[in-house]
């Protein structure tokens, strides 16, 4: 995803950090608006991973740190939710006059229950969706519990939040305390997609049952099952991405899904965080990676995977139409492959890296009532998929440098 720092000013004219991300090579269809989880900042792990997900389906995201938080400007301990939801309508403004305005709010834990907050004054916004979110505000102040005593007597306290000290001050409490979430979450006015791990140990999967039962159609819910609060296993925070930007596209009329829509017929983009690449193939996003032991992050196949990818989807469509035609008893054709240099025959100088040469091993299954002449036939016409003769063909590639 390509990635833009950005800044923009809340309603106390303090300075926000954000980042906004951009689908490759196009417009994005729509854009996301993302609250972080409360004291977390825009960098966060499952927020990268999030937020990727978002732009392989073509969306745009802004994600921010909120008042005091991460880079943004502002002292913490004078924040409260109601703020944060005054962060978020700012966010949601700035995007507006400079892009376009948000059709979709992801909330984290307590970002959850501010993005359902924020949504009754955006009214561009067509879905929401909450991860770990409690149904009342008020109850993130679990997480200073220890620290209650002291900031009802002093008014203030510094309390640790996992493992970092923040001054809490008690206009912060007695602001989740005055929230109503039944009404907020019964007149939203939007699709609202609630997920939740069933073994939240911050916040119970009772709260997910509350909010769902509160919502309106439509409403759907996904169990995040084995995750935990923070979705720290990157497994889960793409699970998640993956799951929720399947969902938010379908809120997504199909004139601004025609956006999508590239005159390249692939584009492929780099960044300068690890390997990571995106792809971009018609309609269709796409993730090349390499494995974490050569420095990679594994987000998705190498480019030799996709090469044998491509050999493999060649080799079977061919195999399908093939026997479509003659009218065979073909039910189902699976292609197994794999890569890797070998030396070349009779080579006396096989010890040097040229002579080497590619080779790729296809083993190819055929399901279905046909006889040994007809399976003998399938597999002279594997040789024959474009792709297997492209291959072998000599190949041209033309580079230029864009200017």
């Amino acid at each position: 995803m390509k990635t833009t720092k950005i800044s923009f000013t809340n309603a106390l004219g303090q300075q926000l950090s954000g980042r906004i991300e951009m689908p490759l090579h196009t417009e994005p269809s729509a854009f996301v608006l993302f609250a972080h989880c409360f004291t977390c900042n825009k960098n966060f792990s499952a927020v990268n991973n999030i937020s990727r997900a978002l732009t392989q389906f073509g969306l745009g995201v802004l994600r921010f740190d909120f008042t005091g938080l991460g880079d943004s400007e502002g002292d913490f301990e004078n924040t409260n939710f109601s703020s944060n939801v005054d962060d978020l309508v700012a966010a949601a403004n700035y995007l507006e006059a400079e892009f376009t305005a948000p059709q979709i709010l992801v909330g984290h834990s307590l970002g959850g229950a501010a993005v359902l907050q924020a949504k009754h004054q955006l009214s561009s916004v067509k879905a929401v969706v909450t991860i770990g979110a409690p149904y009342n505000p008020a109850h993130v102040t679990a997480l200073f519990e220890k620290g209650k005593e002291a900031i009802e007597k002093e008014g203030e306290a510094t309390v640790n939040i996992g493992g970092r000290s923040f001054k809490i001050k008690k206009q912060l409490i007695d602001d989740l305390e005055q929230q109503g979430p039944h009404k907020v979450i019964n007149t939203l006015g939007a699709a609202l997609l609630v997920m939740h791990s069933p073994v939240d140990a911050i916040v119970e999967l009772d709260n997910a049952t509350q909010i769902y039962k509160a919502a309106q159609h439509p409403r759907s819910f996904i169990s995040l099952d084995g995750a935990d609060h923070l979705l720290s296993k990157k497994e889960d925070s793409m699970y998640v991405g993956a799951l929720l930007s399947q969902w938010a596209t379908k809120y997504i009329s199909e004139d601004e899904q025609e956006k999508l829509a590239s005159d390249a017929h692939v584009a492929v983009r780099t960044g300068q965080n690890g390997y990571t690449t995106d792809i971009k193939a018609g309609k269709h996003y796409l993730t090349a990676d390499e494995p974490e032991n050569v420095g990679g992050k594994n987000l998705g196949p190498t480019p030799y995977g996709y090469l044998l990818a491509a050999l493999g989807a060649c080799t079977s469509m061919t195999l399908r139409m093939y026997a479509d035609r003659k009218k065979w008893d073909l039910k189902e054709v699976r292609v197994h492959l794999e890569h890797q240099k070998v030396h070349a025959k009779d080579s006396g100088e096989c010890d040097k890296q040229n002579k080497k040469i590619d080779e790729m091993s296809r083993v190819i299954e055929l399901e279905g009532n046909l006889d040994e002449n007809q399976r003998k036939k399938l597999m002279e016409i594997a040789d024959k998929c474009p792709v297997h003769r492209t291959l072998h063909n000599d190949i041209v590639i033309k580079t230029f440098l864009e200017k």
